[in-house]
Order: structure tokens, then sequence, then C-alpha cells
């Protein structure tokens, strides 16, 4: 029987429960939970059954997990990563980042002295769909791709109807739909297609009550010569995200909501079936709990590195920057 990993979730709201379940499931971790708030913590301890819960980060850090998941707002990612790098313990942390780049360099070169295993928890890398879809671009399948374009939307309120109450009310903690949900569709897009390198936005606050944060942006972007857009609001009704490669001979599609993707190679012709799979949620986190454990135990890199994170951290900053000032940003690479 393969021992099982002593895993730390940091967090107990939505995603750190989702990370909790997911891990817990994978059937390979010990989980443990780190959750200041008492109630929660306990609420948590009865419902999944855990031995251990921390009610501070630093009786966490004692426990001497093998591994953790760092589920708190954006602003502590980065503080959080380097005291867990500094007792060697590898992690997977949730998206984005950060909300600046203050200490990223200092904590990658952290982890690269101590030959620990990092990632970020850009949980669409672990989509077979996207995955497959990928593969197929990338080994030249259809010709080189030419143009990138990605569109998602969903009701906030429904899916996370204690958005007033969270990190997103505020840019400080990684709130608003660019750091919040469009850097998945970045992080995507850069995964499809090389690195964001020149970007121009525009976003708004237009629907979601309590809040003054953006909830809808356009942006136009440069992955070096090839062109891209990301259009992305959080308040429409329909749950949906598509992604479209163009590439020479083909058009790509990626159809989340119909879980699919789908090709077509000429005019006036009928789609053809790439992959069609149906899943529920959760089989995307448990994919990507059992990707980071068997990273960790074979030593090799996760789907979704730390770099790549922090590239995509750049792509959001530059974006905000952008919706102030109304101009191109060029991202260094």
């Amino acid at each position: 029987m393969t021992e099982k990993r002593r895993t730390l979730i940091i967090g107990g709201g939505s995603i750190g429960e989702r990370h909790l379940r997911c891990f817990q499931q994978t059937g390979r971790a010990d989980v443990m939970l780190c959750e200041i708030n008492d109630d929660l913590r306990e609420t948590l301890r009865d419902r999944y059954q855990l031995a251990q819960v921390f009610g501070t980060f630093e009786e966490a850090l004692a426990a001497k997990p093998d591994i953790a998941v760092i589920c708190t707002p954006a602003h502590l990612h980065i503080p959080m990563a380097r005291q867990l790098a500094e007792r060697d313990i590898s992690f997977l942390m949730e998206k984005p980042v950060s909300t600046s780049l203050e200490g990223v360099a200092e904590l990658a070169t952290l982890i690269d002295e101590k030959n620990l295993l990092t990632g970020v928890a850009y949980v669409h890398r672990s989509n077979p769909l996207l995955a497959g879809m990928r593969d197929a671009i990338r080994a030249g399948r259809f010709g080189k791709p030419l143009q990138i374009n990605g569109i998602s939307g969903q009701h906030f309120p429904y899916y996370r109807p204690a958005y007033r109450e969270i990190y997103y009310t505020k840019h400080e903690t990684g709130g608003g739909a660019i750091q919040d949900a469009l850097t998945h569709l970045l992080n995507l897009g850069e995964w499809f297609v090389g690195p964001i390198t020149d970007v121009v936005a525009d976003a708004d606050h237009n629907a979601l009550e309590g809040v003054e944060v953006e909830d809808s942006v356009n942006v136009l972007a440069r992955h070096s010569r090839l062109m891209g857009s990301y259009t992305l609001n959080q308040h429409q009704s329909a749950n949906e995200t598509q992604v479209t490669v163009i590439c020479e001979n083909a058009t790509v599609r990626f159809e989340g909501h119909k879980g699919r993707w789908s090709y077509l190679t000429e005019p006036e012709t009928e789609w053809q079936l790439g992959e069609e799979l149906t899943f529920e949620r959760d089989t995307l986190f448990i994919n990507q709990a059992n990707a980071f454990l068997d990273c960790w135990a074979q030593r090799t890199p996760f789907v979704c590195t730390l770099g790549e994170g922090v590239q995509t951290l750049k792509v959001a900053l530059a974006i905000l920057e952008s919706v102030s000032d109304k101009s191109w940003k060029k991202i260094s690479v």
C-alpha cells in the first residue's frame, strides 16, 4: 500500500474545502487543516473526520507536513509560501500567485536552492479535454496557431453567494474579475500558445451588488506575434467558457459548457468532434491533486509551475494598469 502524504490545507473557505475534499478523495493524502475561524475549523473537522486541525499557521508548520496547499487570500500567498519553503515543505498555491511582485523573485530563488516542488492551482490544466486539444495543436495537427480567443462568463453571486464577505471585494486581497476569474483564461491561453507579451484592456463594474471592483473585462493581447483576445464577465446567466485557436489549417474550439472540443477544416462543412467528456467539477481538482502527489513522488515539474503562475500574475497586473491609464502594456517574459 502506498504511504499517504501528510497534506496540510491552509484556509478552510470555499476553495480550501474543495482542495481538502479532493485531496482526501485521492486516497493518497492524510489531510490536515489550518483555519483560524474556530467554528469553520470544527465544522470541517467533523464533516471530513480530520484527525488534525490547527488554529494558527505556526501550529500547522510544527506538524511538519510533507506538502501544503495554500488557499488563503492572494496577498498572503508569498509570506506563507516563504515560511513553507524555509521548512523544506513543497506546496501547491491557489491563484493568483499574489497581488504584486513583491517577494516573488526571492521566493523563487529559495525554492530553487532547496529543490522544492511548487505549483499554481490553475485547474483548467487538469482538464483532459483541454489537454487533448492542446496536445493536438502543439503536435502540428492543424498547422501553426495564428490567433486565440477566450470567452467566459457566469453568474458569480449564484456560485459564490458570499462574494461580498470574502477576498473578492478589494484588489488588495485579489478581488475583482481581472485577478479572480480572468487569470484562469489568461493562464489557459498561455498554456496553449505561449506567454502574453503585450496587453491593452477595458473593464468596468456593471452589475454585481455590494462591491465596486470590476465584474466585466475585455483584453486585446499579443503572444509575441500571435494575436489574442479575452472577454469575461461575472454576471451573465449562462455559465460557459469557450476557447478558440485559429490555426493555418483548421479552427479548433473548446466548449467547456458542452464538454467537448472540436475542429473545422473547410468552410461550410460540419464541425468534427475531437473529444467529448462529461464529469463533475470535483473531478478536475482530484486530477490536480493526484498530479501534484505524482510530481512530489517522482520529483518532476507540476503542470503549472510557479514561474508560469508568476507570468500570469504579471499579465494581470499589466491589465489593471492598462485599465487605469488606457494604454498598451508590455510584459517582460
